[in-house]
Parts: structure tokens; sequence; C-alpha cells
């Protein structure tokens, strides 16, 4: 009898075990891709007359789709892809290459499930920005002039959030000489930057000693560089690109102690770069005088922003 109880107790326990089972949905549902993506592109100032903008550079992206639940952009494929995320679908973008320009727009819808959809768009957008005779004087000399880092003063080099409210190195500042046991290239690479006509420059970048940078896709799209290992000096053969002047994207406000001059240096190409390989293209200007340059500049982690202090050689 004992036995039949314990076969019905265990019977029951089971058939009430499947059952609980099959309430259970563990259904995704519909997993259909985002359709019908467009990305609207608000040209800050266009008419007929100037249907290329104002010439600010600013354009107002709008990106819509079906099923979407957020989104990403890409603002130029001529560089590497990096993908904003954005997630009501609206920002706002300022172009700042000198002239009138076309650049190839990428979008990502993303849906349920992890689904995407992906468009891309042309469009052309002129910037007029044109920098103060006095910085152009300041760092090419109107001909050529070369800098470097400059190790003989405390924070050449540091780092802190990408954030308006950090104007210097507010996680971490170097001493003076803090690299040159570790990485002494840092402080021997050479910069020239020269002024090719009004509206023309291009950066020499020289590196006896190699390049001072993390590796993999920290490295800023330097040629060569390793996929991994730790921060350090990696051999790399210089190289040669154009840069332009343009408004700096940052968001800082000068102040008497903390100025910036609201001009940045924007690199072309991925094979230049100015005092540390793991910085993205855009290089605000702030401060610059005869003999020394202040830069800012945001770093390939996200996040972080990176401040560096030139001498002129």
């Amino acid at each position: 009898m004992k036995k039949n109880m314990k076969f019905l107790l265990g019977a029951t326990l089971l058939v009430l075990a499947f059952s609980s089972c099959k309430k259970k949905d563990y259904s995704l549902g519909d997993l259909t891709a985002p359709s019908n993506i467009v990305i609207t592109a608000d040209l800050v100032g266009a008419t007929a007359a100037l249907p290329n903008g104002d010439g600010s550079g600013d354009v107002n992206f709008t990106i819509t789709a079906d099923n979407a639940l957020s989104y990403k952009i890409d603002y130029d494929a001529s560089n590497a892809v990096d993908l904003v995320f954005l997630p009501n679908g609206k920002t706002t973008k300022k172009y700042t290459t000198l002239g009138v320009n076309t650049y190839r727009v990428t979008a990502v819808a993303y849906g349920k499930g992890g689904t995407s959809s992906t468009i891309t768009k042309d469009i052309t957008v002129k910037s007029n920005f044109v920098p103060a005779a006095q910085i152009v004087t300041d760092l090419t000399n109107n001909a050529s002039k070369t800098w470097g880092v400059n190790k003989d003063v405390a924070g050449h080099f540091g780092v802190g959030p990408w954030d308006p409210g950090c104007y210097t190195g507010c996680w971490w500042s170097a001493a003076i000489n803090e690299k040159v046991s570790c990485c002494n290239c840092f402080y021997t690479a050479r910069f020239t930057f020269t002024k090719v006509s009004a509206t023309s420059y291009t950066l020499t970048v020289a590196t006896p000693d190699g390049v001072f940078t993390k590796t993999g896709t920290l490295a800023g799209g330097l040629p060569g560089i390793p996929a991994s290992g730790g921060e350090g000096c990696y051999p790399y053969a210089g190289g040669t690109s154009s840069f332009s002047f343009g408004p700096s994207t940052s968001g800082l406000v000068g102040t008497t102690a903390n100025p910036t001059t609201s001009t940045a240096i924007n690199l072309a190409g991925t094979n230049t770069f100015i005092g540390y390989g793991s910085l993205l293209k855009e290089y605000e200007i702030l401060k610059i005088t005869p003999t020394e340059l202040r830069l800012r500049a945001r770093g390939t982690e996200t996040g972080n922003s990176w401040n560096l202090i030139l001498k002129a050689y």
C-alpha cells in the first residue's frame, strides 16, 4: 500500500511539474528586422541659394524606421567606422572640413532580439570656418614649424572624462619626465606643421624611437601596430597627412584660468597623430603661443579625454 501511495504521489508531482512548465512561454515573439529606414539630414541654413548649408557645417539628423527600438549612426564612411548610439534617432553633427565636401552617412536601426537593418545616405555640406591668423602663424610660422611633447613641465600629459566640466587631466596628470624610463619615444617624436597655402596644411610625423600608443583597436588606426600588448613604444614609420582647422566640438567654455581657442586641428586619414597614438583625430587647441601648444583630444577609449603640452623646436 505504501509503495502504491509513493507511486501515486510521484506521478501527481510529475504531472504538476509538466503542467507548470506548459504555462510558461519563452517565445521571443516576432523577430522581424526594422524596415522603412529613413535618414533625414537638415543642413542648417540651407536655402535654394545655399543648398549645402550656411557654412557652419551643422547638420541635424533624424533617423526613423518601423519596429525600431534604437539607432546608431556613422557620420563619415571615409574614416574608420564609428557608430554612435542614438536612443531616439536624433542628433546634430558639425562637419569641419573646409570647403564643400560630400560625406556618406550610415545608419543602423535595431529591433527585437538584436535584429538590425542598415541604410546609407550621401550628404554634401559646406564649412566656411577660418582660423584666427595668429593661430596659424604660431603653429606653422606661416611656413613650417616642428613641435614635440614637453617633458620638462608637469601636466604635459593627462587624462580625464570627455566632459565639458573637465578642462585638464582630472583623473591623472604626468610629472616631469614621467615617461622617460618606460616610453621615451613619447618625447623624441616630432610633429611638423606646414602651411602649404591659405587653405591647405600638412602634418609630418617623425618617430625615431617608435610611437607611444596602445595596441589593437585602441591604436587610433595607426598602421603596423600589434593587435595586442600593453601601452608602450611600437615601431612606426611615420607619415604625412593633410589637416584642416575647424570649430572644436568638445563643448568646453573658456575662462581666464582655463582658456580655449575653440579651434581644432582635424587630421585626415589614419597614418598621423599628435603626441599620443591612442587619440581620435580632432585636437582642440586650448592655448597656443610661439613656443607652447596645449591640446585636448578625445581618446580611443570611450569617455576619455587626454591633454598634451608641446613645445616648439
